[in-house]
């Protein structure tokens, strides 16, 4: 019994000493944040998703750094990062569309107009959040139906009716909203030109000449993976990624110059 509770205090502790580890780092982090030691400031925030475990603040955090920085495709990756956890981070998808602004590359239209909207409204909330709202939106609709069958008022009882069927509907929208935004949460397609410039080719290796050059790109540019292959040259491995920017642009890419989001 005695040593069970010996176990139990020292995991108390270790747990305790994580904390202050914890919020000693972030504050730290903070302060040369705060005193515009900027590249101390990234240093500390990734050295705390490391060791700590990766957060939404640490990461828009770690964004807005790496922008006093003028790194701006390290905070786009660090705000797109944010947001991957946590959807609802409002300061983060502001700063995020803000440097997107910035940058060199101005991609067209992805997908379609449907399928946009609907990653829209899913990305206003986390997975999570929508099951919720789906499981309190189910019980509303029995309510409703309730009223339906028991109230001896007609108008109620259609009241009851329709809005049971409406509510209803929504609840299956709401579980569609979270299968989506889960989905967009573990897709791990997407990535971020990090070189300062890169030539994409119409083949998967260096272009050799002008015909293989597809397109010139700069940091910051987000692009969809859609196949990758791999080549060993000389004991060296190259992988290059297929990749989408736009609905009318597609072409490979070196894996040297992009980091995935996740």
């Amino acid at each position: 019994m005695l040593r069970q509770v010996l176990v139990i205090i020292s995991l108390l502790s270790a747990w305790n000493m994580s904390g202050l580890y914890a919020n000693d780092i972030i504050s730290r982090a903070d302060s040369a944040y705060t005193a515009e030691r900027y590249a101390e400031a990234v240093k500390l925030y990734n050295n705390a998703i490391d060791s700590i475990g990766s957060s939404s603040d640490a990461y828009y955090n770690l964004g807005n750094a790496y922008f006093r920085l003028g790194k701006n495709a390290q905070a786009i990756l660090a705000y797109e990062r944010a947001l991957r956890i946590n959807p609802a981070n409002s300061d983060a998808r502001a700063n995020l569309e803000f440097v997107n602004d910035r940058i060199v590359d101005k991609k067209g239209e992805t997908g379609s107009f449907i399928s946009n909207t609907f990653d829209s409204i899913a990305n206003y909330s986390s997975s999570n959040n929508w099951a919720w709202i789906a499981v309190a939106l189910f019980a509303f609709a029995i309510i409703a139906v309730a009223v339906y069958y028991f109230s001896p008022v007609i108008i109620v009882k259609k009241a009851g009716f329709f809005g049971g069927i409406l509510i209803f509907l929504l609840s299956l929208f709401a579980i569609l909203l979270s299968i989506r935004a889960k989905n967009i949460a573990l897709c791990d397609e997407y990535a971020i030109i990090t070189a300062p410039t890169t030539v994409l080719s119409t083949v998967p290796r260096t272009p050799s000449n002008r015909n293989e050059e597809a397109m010139l790109l700069h940091e910051g540019t987000k692009v969809r993976i859609l196949n990758s292959v791999t080549f060993p040259i000389d004991s060296i491995v190259s992988i290059w990624h297929d990749v989408e920017i736009d609905n009318q642009h597609r072409a490979w890419i070196n894996d040297n110059d992009i980091e995935k989001i996740l």
